[in-house]
């Protein structure tokens, strides 16, 4: 079963467009166990340091980024309930992306898809599509087919 309770994600810069926070806060309320950080828009050195600092020694890091791994739905979910992929913390850049530095301690870089998105449609796609894994997992209707 998806444990929600073990992910987090830390995310550079603020949500500044209302209609995308509201589709956020829509989808933190489903999944009240979901934190977000969200760090200082600042340079990449800065970010991946405070990224770095960020994680613990068990955290699964997972990096978004638009050469990283697709799934479909049903496979996300399948590969987050894996029993080694515990505190699971998703990693996205700010305007200028992660730094390669970021990208290469990571277990597993994800793309949401080969297109490039801004970092606040990111985040609204990633929380999303943890919880409709969550709902998958759980075998509720939310995601067909």
């Amino acid at each position: 079963m998806l444990n929600t309770s073990h992910f987090k994600i830390i995310a550079i810069g603020k949500i500044k467009k209302k209609w995308i926070q509201s589709g956020i806060e829509i989808y933190l309320n489903r999944l009240p166990n979901l934190k977000i950080i969200e760090l200082k828009d600042s340079n990449q050195r800065k970010e991946t340091i405070a990224i770095k600092e960020s994680l613990k020694k068990n955290d699964t890091l997972i990096t978004l980024n638009e050469n990283g791994q697709s799934f479909t739905s049903i496979q996300l979910s399948k590969k987050l309930q894996e029993p080694h992929h515990q505190n699971i913390i998703f990693a996205i850049g700010g305007p200028c992306g992660l730094s390669p530095e970021v990208n290469r301690a990571a277990s597993w870089q994800l793309s949401l898809s080969p297109l490039t998105f801004p970092h606040e449609i990111a985040r609204l796609l990633l929380i999303e599509q943890i919880y409709r894994a969550s709902t998958i997992a759980k075998g509720n209707p939310y995601h067909k087919n």
